[in-house]
């Protein structure tokens, strides 16, 4: 089997199998999701292999579900999701055809309009057929369809020695089931299923006569799930719409929101919105926000606790969610295989069949270093964001025994290091995991264990935290060891990854202590855990913020002198949204705000260019004037903490923090977005409360009050 990088993944292998001769310009994903199952298509709603496709439980279960019209492919007119992300629609014509009376069809004559949702690992589409010309026509409709049920790796670029048994397919006049038998002996099952008889299908492919009168119109409908359900119809589609709606709203509603004096920004936060609440999936522990499509629907743990910290001032329940999980698939037993060791938090899950057979280690893989001290931290936040005691009371054993397996990881060397265990794992474990993500000055790629500068911040976060937690218990001993420990992790970081000549932190310890002299946002991330001393923050800010990081659009991961600095790499010079955030919330800690407001309005911009969803990641080129930002070919979208960086630049740029213990929101020097004069917070949950609070400019300031009705429900201190 081919070695997989994990989060990288190559542009020419996920496009080869293209069809380069359809008509597929405009190309542009749209991307569906209900639970543990998704598709993804092109705008013409169509799957053609590659990395379209309609997934359950990381098989694609769909390659290909594609339209033709008189024999030939469609003409895009338009394509869109609706605004709560359950509706795709599609709007298409024909090109020049016969109808089967024979005569000559222009172009245009035919409007196809498709429209499609997920509900309950089943697949609803709705095909209408207009007729615009001046007579009356039977037009041949067809849908190409093929089942490959390729494990998610195995779309993504791994090879596998050997695969299970397609059977033929089973047909009937009005529905086809495609069946695979894997090596893990699990049969899973593709019935697509039509509301009209075919006049002609075989196992690839449905042939109907519509007669569509003048001016008139057919209607048909389609479902692809894993058994039959009944006969596609009219009431059908629109119970499962009503259904995923209504779901979609229930999530939608919890949290706080937002409204503000800006339409376009508006705009923004709501799609961002939306596309977490796409992403989130109720587990039996809670709401848990999967990382993204296509590539990562699934419960990661690094990605799932970012978000949650994200959306945490607005919507605690997600974090607690993410938390339950966690704690719940904790390791508790050491595997070289999984990269686990006992007190360890998880990376990530899968339920292919690759992973079923142990041909990968993800299906329940612990080789993130970062993942365990960002587990702590996230719960130390989530206390002091709502004086849950008891929610941390029945957490408390595994926070300490992720403290204890921290401590012990880092015991040799006083710093938490990693080092996969088996040629299987990934070799780079922090967020930037590609092969060549971590590396010396001169390109030399270090041997390990590598100690990460970031990691060794969210690790004093957590004892710092750790610390507060184990006070209010009345735990003094415990408390006092970690406070102990974040300040011994405090100085040796300022000790030893302190780079005095480029005024920056070192990326990396390699495994004879040698720093990677290499200036990338890793820094970022201590600003966000309040590590460095004030002086030597501001010499970091500084350089996020000038033109080597900061394109105009985000900051790229990589100063653009660095010798692997490339505009276009995965991780080496690339803006990811959530990296542009954190180090952003890192420069309002230390009063970077006006800095920061700027930051936030290149990434609101960016979003307008992404049709107001940022993607996973986009490339770092320097921004021009008149020119829109450059996507990366196959960055996920939606992608959880890309949405999510909105509320993390919105809460830095509002100074805001909520004292849970306390009840009491306290404002730092507030900002607005540019362009923006207004903002209210409605519903915003503090204790049993939930007040409205609003953030006004006035002249060149920024003023914070609560609604006329909760005033004195909840303390608001605002320091300006």
């Amino acid at each position: 089997m081919a070695q997989l990088d994990e989060r990288k993944l190559d542009p020419a292998l996920a496009l080869a199998s293209l069809d380069d001769t359809a008509p597929r310009e405009p190309h542009r994903q749209f991307a569906l999701k209900h639970g543990d199952c998704f598709a993804v298509a092109d705008a013409y709603g169509d799957i053609r292999g590659a990395g379209d496709g309609f997934f359950r439980d990381d098989t694609r279960v769909l390659s290909e579900f594609r339209l033709t019209v008189g024999g030939r492919p469609t003409s895009l007119l338009g394509a869109s999701l609706s605004q709560d992300n359950v509706l795709f629609t599609t709007n298409l014509t024909n090109l020049p055809i016969e109808n089967l009376e024979g005569r000559e069809m222009p172009q245009g004559a035919v409007h196809i309009e498709r429209v499609r949702l997920l509900w309950e690992n089943r697949l609803y589409e709705r095909v209408t057929i207009s007729n615009y010309s001046q007579q009356d026509s039977t037009i041949a409709l067809s849908l190409h369809f093929a089942a490959d049920f390729r494990d998610m790796f195995e779309v993504r670029g791994s090879t596998r020695a050997k695969r299970g048994t397609v059977h033929e397919a089973e047909t009937s006049t009005g529905s086809v089931v495609l069946r695979y038998e894997g090596l893990d002996k699990l049969v899973r099952v593709s019935v697509i299923s039509f509301s009209h008889a075919a006049d002609h299908l075989s196992e690839g492919r449905a042939d109907f006569r519509l007669a569509v009168p003048k001016r008139g119109r057919q209607i048909f409908y389609i479902e692809a799930g894993p058994e039959v359900a009944g006969q596609p119809c009219r009431h059908r589609f629109r119970a499962a719409a009503a259904r995923a709606r209504f779901g979609m709203r229930a999530k939608r509603r919890h949290g706080a929101t937002i409204h503000s004096s800006g339409r376009v920004f508006n705009d923004w936060v709501g799609r961002a919105r939306a596309d977490v609440a796409l992403l989130t999936t109720e587990l039996e522990t809670g709401p848990y926000p999967y990382a993204g499509i296509p590539w990562f629907s699934t419960a990661f743990g690094r990605d799932g606790v970012i978000s949650a910290l994200q959306m945490l001032w607005l919507n605690p329940g997600l974090a607690r969610g993410v938390l339950a999980f966690l704690a719940q698939h904790q390791a508790t037993e050491t595997s070289p295989f999984s990269d686990s060791q006992p007190g360890k938090i998880m990376h990530e899950t899968r339920k292919g069949e690759m992973a079923a057979l142990l041909e990968l280690p993800f299906g329940r893989y612990y080789g993130g270093v970062d993942t365990t001290p960002l587990y702590i931290h996230l719960a130390c936040a989530y206390a002091n964001r709502t004086g849950d005691m008891a929610f941390m009371d029945a957490l408390w054993p595994s926070l300490c025994a992720a403290a204890d397996w921290i401590e012990e990881a880092s015991r040799l060397t006083g710093f938490l290091t990693y080092q996969r265990a088996a040629d299987t794992g990934l070799a780079n474990q922090g967020w930037k995991d590609s092969f060549d993500s971590v590396f010396h000055a001169d390109g030399r790629i270090p041997k390990g264990p590598i100690a990460l500068v970031e990691v060794q911040g969210y690790v004093f976060a957590a004892f710092k935290g750790l610390a507060e937690l184990a006070a209010r218990r009345g735990e003094t001993e415990k408390s006092a060891h970690w406070a102990e420990r974040a300040e011994a992790m405090r100085i040796t970081v300022e000790k030893h990854f302190w780079l005095e000549d480029l005024g920056f932190y070192a990326l990396a310890l390699d495994g004879d202590g040698n720093p990677c002299m290499v200036r990338t946002t890793n820094a970022g991330h201590l600003l966000y855990v309040g590590l460095p001393e004030a002086s030597r923050a501001e010499r970091v800010a500084d350089q996020l913020l000038a033109a080597p990081f900061h394109s105009g659009w985000g900051l790229r991961t990589v100063a653009d002198d660095a010798i692997f600095f490339n505009p276009m790499s995965y991780h080496n010079g690339s803006i990811w949204p959530h990296d542009t955030a954190i180090c952003g919330a890192g420069l309002a800690r230390y009063g970077v705000r006006d800095d920061l407001v700027r930051l936030m309005s290149g990434t609101f911009e960016s979003a307008v260019h992404f049709n107001m969803r940022l993607p996973e990641l986009f490339c770092g080129f320097t921004r021009a004037p008149g020119e829109a930002p450059i996507a990366y070919p196959v960055a996920c979208l939606p992608q959880a903490w890309s949405a999510g960086s909105v509320f993390m630049l919105m809460q830095a740029c509002l100074g805001l923090e909520i004292d849970g213990w306390n009840g009491e929101i306290h404002v730092d020097r507030p900002r607005l977005p540019i362009g923006i004069d207004n903002l209210t917070i409605r519903h915003l949950g503090v204790g049993v409360n939930a007040v409205d609070l609003t953030f006004q400019r006035v002249g060149d300031r920024v003023g914070a009050f609560l609604a006329s009705r909760d005033e004195g429900k909840v303390p608001l201190i605002v320091r300006t």
